[in-house]
């Protein structure tokens, strides 16, 4: 995990040798604006640094110029090996965020790379020297490796790097959308009149009701359900959903269900607050991991069980699965068309749409598509800033029409002719 003062300190020490103005409550302005703000990409980061440590026009280039050391690593510092007359260490061009006024005359960044001629006299000091600032390394190590975990796919980490993730994915803030309460409360701006509380403040002026009391149904955020698909088509991702749904069930007040052979209810074993434990619990819980997926079977034990008693009504239900269906598609078909008339909006996420070639050909894919008011992937933890914005998402896709539907309408249009 990062050491966000460590990190801060680092960066604004480099600042200060290069003639900035830095002092150390604006180093720690700039680990609280981190912790705020949750820069996942190195050009979110960079405005984050310029609006915490940068008062003047005439330090832009300079601030840049550090920023692009630090944390792009474009000079390599400790690379000339103590000779002062080699040439300057070229890198790639770093991709320079663009201003609110387009780029301009005055827009001097390193574009190009490298050291230029108004490279500070303390850096080619060092560099003469074939030293360089660990803490300055120390930076780069950190938020490089945590931008490389947050782009890389789910599949492709081992389980220590999975284990890492639980930092990030814990600063992922999963919202529901609000609706409507079901009962009224006292407020000053309501819409209706509370007569029974306006009656009884009438007792202190003589009966007379000077004061009217107003209430109002306050809104609330709907019921969040998730299922992940726990099969073996789904191993690379299964672990790092459950993290995911650890790190937010407690935060969102979701209900957590797996499924592969069967529905598992895992509400209360996440609800644990040591990682570890909970992820371990939630295995014990659920013993048909790396199973078959019965998608359909599993849908039909939720609704009967589970959705029609009022955990699913009015509700953002969430899917993680490939769309691999052991079962008959038809049956996943009829259940997601229940699920769809409890649901206020459904969210399938599977990771396998990061491919541009995927196409919904599975039986179970194609069964459950017409029902599905957002198809996303997060098969990363930026992809996972998809599925959290459709979580969120207010709207509701148009009740869709099944294949069969369009037939019988038809039929019925060529009828009546």
């Amino acid at each position: 995990m990062i050491d966000l003062a460590a990190v801060a300190v680092a960066f604004g020490a480099a600042l200060h040798e290069d003639g900035l103005a830095v002092t150390p409550e604006r180093s720690g302005r700039f680990a609280r604006a981190i912790q705020l703000v949750n820069p996942l990409t190195t050009t979110e980061l960079y405005w984050v640094a310029r609006i915490t440590f940068l008062t003047r026009h005439e330090d832009l280039t300079a601030f840049e110029r550090v920023f692009d050391q630090v944390f792009r690593g474009l000079v390599d510092i400790a690379g000339r090996r103590g000779d002062p007359a080699s040439p300057p260490v070229h890198s790639r061009p770093a991709a320079r965020p663009p201003t609110a006024a387009g780029r301009s005359p005055e827009w001097t960044g390193p574009g190009t790379g490298g050291v230029s001629a108004a490279t500070p006299r303390s850096l080619s000091h060092r560099a003469a020297e074939g030293a360089a600032d660990p803490r300055r390394e120390a930076a780069v190590g950190m938020f490089s490796r945590e931008e490389r975990l947050a782009t890389t796919d789910f599949g492709a980490l081992d389980p220590r790097e999975l284990v890492e993730l639980q930092a990030l994915m814990r600063l992922l803030r999963v919202s529901p959308p609000l609706r409507r309460g079901r009962r009224f409360r006292r407020h000053h701006h309501g819409d209706r009149l509370d007569v029974r509380a306006t009656l009884r403040r009438s007792h202190r002026t003589g009966g007379d009701p000077v004061v009217q009391m107003r209430k109002r149904r306050p809104p609330r955020f709907r019921r969040l359900v998730v299922l992940c698909d726990i099969s073996g088509s789904m191993e690379p991702y299964s672990r790092a959903y459950v993290q995911f749904l650890h790190a937010t069930v407690g935060a969102s007040r979701a209900e957590v269900f797996t499924f592969a052979t069967r529905l598992t209810r895992l509400t209360k074993a996440l609800a644990l607050p040591e990682p570890e434990r909970a992820i371990a619990r939630a295995s014990e819980a659920a013993p048909d991991w790396r199973g078959g997926t019965r998608i359909g079977d599993s849908l039909k034990s939720f609704v009967d069980t589970y959705g029609r008693r009022g955990m699913a009504r009015g509700a953002v239900v969430v899917i993680v699965s490939d769309g691999w269906e052991l079962g008959d598609p038809a049956l996943l078909g009829e259940q997601m068309a229940r699920l769809r008339r409890l649901a206020h909006r459904i969210v399938w996420v599977n990771p396998r749409t990061a491919d541009g070639r995927f196409q919904p050909l599975a039986g179970g894919m194609a069964a459950a598509l017409p029902y599905c008011d957002a198809l996303v992937s997060g098969h990363t933890v930026m992809a996972l800033s998809d599925v959290v914005a459709s979580i969120a998402s207010p709207s509701r896709s148009r009740n869709p029409v099944t294949p069969d539907e369009r037939t019988s309408r038809n039929q019925l249009r060529w009828s009546m002719r």
